[in-house]
């Protein structure tokens, strides 16, 4: 079966489960995705890997995927539901949109309520091709080959969805030093779509904390899995690193962490709930309340809770 990959990186982590579930019933599945998803999906264990171009159109990618396929699951319209249409894939399965009945053969029916967990749109399509998904190894962590040291901490303040999703340079900087004060070993990531928070946090610390750009995101794996608790702002990075392994703290504003937290138990959400949340925005239109009335107290509460 070909599984077309979502195109967010949080979406991607959220459809990881759905995809081993579909594996472990005894279909050979090939996932499509862009090369920067790549390495990602190669994380999974016997799945096969299909990357394309970012330039790619939609006839070249179906002239690469070939026509061996006899099913395929796509979960969005856009070029990639495109190609898997022109390969005359016999079964072509994706949810009952308007935008993409007419690529499909078989439209799936399922639907999820306004608070579920975004990981049940993926899990309610597969369980409606009769799959069982509830098995707890299909919602591990993916292992790297690295295993994180104890007391190591890595601190995200960018956010690749928007400035309103970030909290304060101050509050960020308190954070630092209860943890440097508390002999944890510092790291900073800084990402590509943020205000540059991480750069400017690790400059004022010096060699106290190591800093990296976790940029491409794939390629930062390795990286994040060194780190045994991720403290980040709502963005792409807490997803990723909970992907293969680290703990997270993700601090949440415009978000429904009820809608979209870091898939696992062992992860935290700390938000300063507000009267206009969630409204899911880039840019806050008032005054970035969720943000600002958010304070390092109710943050640092969460870190010991997680650092025992």
């Amino acid at each position: 079966m070909l599984v077309a990959a979502p195109e967010r990186w949080d979406e991607a982590c959220f459809a990881v489960p759905a995809v081993r579930a579909i594996r472990a019933s005894g279909l050979s599945v090939g996932v499509i995705c862009r090369e920067l998803q790549q390495e990602f999906w190669s994380t999974l264990l016997e799945v096969e890997v299909i990357g394309f171009l970012q330039k790619t159109k939609a006839k070249q990618l179906a002239t690469q995927l070939g026509a061996d396929w006899q099913a395929s699951l796509v979960w969005e319209p856009g070029m990639v539901a495109d190609a898997v249409s022109l390969t005359r894939v016999p079964r072509r399965l994706g949810p009952d949109d308007r935008k993409l009945n007419k690529r499909l053969t078989h439209p799936l029916g399922f639907s999820t309520g306004p608070l579920d967990h975004r990981v049940r749109f993926y899990l309610s399509a597969v369980e409606e091709m009769g799959i069982h998904t509830t098995k707890p190894e299909f919602f591990a962590p993916a292992s790297v080959g690295i295993a994180p040291a104890n007391d190591t901490v890595l601190l995200s303040p960018d956010s690749d969805f928007g400035p309103s999703h970030e909290w304060s340079l101050e509050g960020w900087l308190e954070i630092a030093e209860n943890l440097i004060e508390k002999n944890c070993r510092v790291a900073v990531a800084g990402i590509t779509g943020g205000r540059g928070l991480g750069e400017t946090l690790a400059a004022k610390f010096g060699d106290e904390v190591k800093f990296f750009h976790a940029t491409p995101f794939a390629g930062a794996l390795p990286h994040l899995a060194e780190y045994s608790l991720c403290i980040a702002a709502d963005g792409s990075l807490p997803h990723l690193a909970g992907h293969v392994g680290a703990t997270c703290i993700t601090l949440f504003g415009p978000n429904d962490p009820a809608w979209k937290r870091p898939l696992g138990r062992r992860h935290a959400v700390v938000r300063r709930h507000v009267e206009c949340a969630p409204c899911l925005l880039a840019k806050c239109p008032l005054d970035r309340r969720c943000q600002n009335e958010l304070t390092p107290a109710r943050v640092w509460s969460a870190v010991l809770e997680k650092l025992g």
